[in-house]
């Protein structure tokens, strides 16, 4: 099946990859970019465990879930942004890259809700 939200979370866990390959050979910083490899490649994970969901519920749970892992990646980001391991130009691609992420999830959610409230 063909989903815009499972494509892009997709792309967005390529990305992640390769920004933590940068950083952890430019920079040397393992920590940090171990969570943000662990919950940017989680979004999509959680996304492709929805699509297999049990019932409604578990699809709104594993979505949840998604989203809030994409706000953890925020957090990282942000961190990394902070402390000087990745500029703010970076900061600002992957930034946006993951607000698209959580606008699309918070739509499906919310539709999901919608339908299981008829």
């Amino acid at each position: 099946m063909k989903s815009p939200l499972k494509d892009k979370s997709y792309i967005f866990a390529v990305e992640i990859v390769r920004l933590i390959q940068d950083i952890q050979i430019q920079k040397r910083e393992f920590v940090i970019s171990k969570q943000l490899l662990r919950s940017g490649t989680s979004i999509g994970a959680l996304i492709r465990e929805g699509e297999f969901a049990q019932s409604n519920l578990d699809f709104i749970n594993k979505f949840s879930i998604s989203l809030k892992e994409a706000n953890e990646t925020k957090y990282w980001l942000e961190l990394l942004k902070d402390t000087d391991y990745i500029d703010n130009d970076r900061y600002i691609y992957y930034d946006d890259l993951v607000n698209e992420l959580i606008s699309m999830l918070v739509v499906s959610i919310k539709t999901m809700k919608q339908k299981l409230n008829k």
